[in-house]
């Protein structure tokens, strides 16, 4: 077994093992590769996971090996890592969530190899207030992202009209998601839930042959389920930025909506999966297209509203 190295990071002292293992078998890329691009990304993504509980999705053997969900932050950590104690309904007792506030914990994160950063759409100061609404397209094979852009594109025509801005970006996988700032005091996830849900059905009602809003699996075959249940307390979605568990390590992107817009024109997925040198090129190029989701405040309509069009 490898020494481990002592590093510095911030005045935090920190032992990285195993640097050299391969995380993504298909591609060589190391737990060393997995920080490394953390460390870059991090000035884009901290403020997206800041007061943010995190769940740990963990592939300590790589992609192809098992991997773990990790909600209590272990009890290992460096006293320096904050935590958060959250009530579990299911288990009937606190859970102490890990804060990843500043690069020092995301690098103990990323040496635990977590690979995924999942967090909820609130903050930990205020669990039950969302601070997002958030649809999660997810296609049914044989359809794809082309798919979930039209999706996206319908989402947003419905969205204009109401004064509320969107932003779309990758999940990093198969699907993409749309999110709406609301930044909005005295919000409830039963405001949210609602709104989504009504929104969604609306969209099957109209579009049949595309979306289907039931999370039955047989229903989604060759259509694309604009998942409405991700506006819950107890729901996580992938970080923007967070890399994803695939054959190669791709990211969860911020996208334009001319990105998606071309896609759906194009009818090929292919211009809109990026992976980790991609996106440190768009970020370099663009900054971070994800930023006017942390501080854009906007009203949601009620959810009747979401069946009037």
């Amino acid at each position: 077994m490898a020494t481990p190295s002592e590093v510095s990071i911030a005045g935090r002292r920190l032992s990285l093992s195993n640097l050299d293992k391969v995380l993504y078998p298909q591609v060589g890329f190391t737990k060393a590769q997995v920080i490394d691009y953390y460390v870059r990304v991090a000035p884009v993504l901290l403020p997206h996971l800041r007061d943010r509980p995190l769940t740990l999705k963990r592939y300590p053997d790589g992609v192809e090996g098992e991997f773990f969900y990790e909600k209590n932050c272990p009890r290992f950590r460096p006293d320096w890592v904050r935590t958060v104690p959250l009530w579990s309904e299911g288990n009937q007792r606190h859970v102490n969530f890990c804060l990843v506030n500043d690069l020092a914990s995301l690098v103990w994160v990323a040496n635990l190899a977590d690979l995924e950063l999942h967090t909820p759409l609130s903050l930990a100061g205020a669990v039950a207030r969302p601070t997002l609404l958030a649809f999660d397209l997810d296609p049914g094979a044989p359809a794809d992202i082309v798919q979930c852009c039209e999706v996206a594109l319908l989402l947003r025509q419905f969205f204009d009209p109401l004064g509320l801005q969107s932003f779309p970006k990758t999940s990093g996988s198969k699907g993409l998601q749309v999110y709406v700032p609301l930044n909005a005091p005295r919000l409830t996830y039963d405001d949210t839930k609602a709104f989504a849900r009504a929104l969604a059905e609306n969209l099957e009602q109209g579009h049949p042959d595309l979306v289907v809003s039931s999370m039955k699996k047989s229903l989604r075959v060759g259509k694309v389920l604009v998942d409405w249940s991700q506006n819950d307390e107890h729901k996580t979605t992938i970080c923007a930025y967070s890399l994803r568990a695939k054959e190669r390590p791709t990211v969860s992107t911020p996208v334009t909506w001319d990105e998606v817009e071309a896609c759906a024109r194009r009818g090929k997925a292919e211009g809109l999966v990026f992976d980790w040198e991609a996106v440190l090129r768009r970020i370099a190029e663009r900054g971070d297209l994800f930023a006017p989701v942390l501080t854009m405040r906007q009203r949601l309509p009620r959810a009747a509203s979401a069946t009037s069009r």
